[in-house]
């Protein structure tokens, strides 16, 4: 894939981040004495989800100018998807209440759990 797809790649991976980390900081000192200790506890999963996603991603456009292989950078997509699906239905559900996001929230798990699975066979494949 071109530069210039991956460049987009690394700036939604660094935005993410910056978003994480602005969600994190709203869910100590804004939603804490809104929200029950449960949901958030939820939101903060999303938090540390994506924020942990975010990397692997920033990691994924890295690895892609060292191995030859689209795979890296489709797990990136994966990783993009798993933090849109995942996190963003924990954020849904925390701050809404509507139960109908629940079931988003595995299909992001399962895309996380892809991303990774394509990233190990990439680099499986590169030996």
């Amino acid at each position: 894939m071109n530069n210039q797809f991956r460049r987009w790649i690394l700036v939604l991976a660094a935005l993410s981040g910056a978003v994480a980390v602005a969600l994190g900081a709203f869910a100590a000192h804004g939603l804490k004495a809104r929200l029950d200790p449960y949901l958030l506890d939820i939101f903060k999963t999303g938090v540390q989800y994506q924020a942990w996603h975010s990397l692997a991603v920033i990691g994924c456009v890295i690895l892609a100018r060292i191995l030859p292989s689209k795979a890296v950078l489709y797990a990136a997509l994966f990783f993009i998807a798993g933090i849109l699906m995942f996190s963003g239905s924990l954020y849904g559900l925390a701050l809404t209440g509507m139960k109908w996001l629940g079931p988003i929230t595995p299909m992001g798990g399962v895309c996380f759990i892809i991303g990774w699975v394509v990233l190990a066979v990439a680099a499986w494949r590169s030996a």
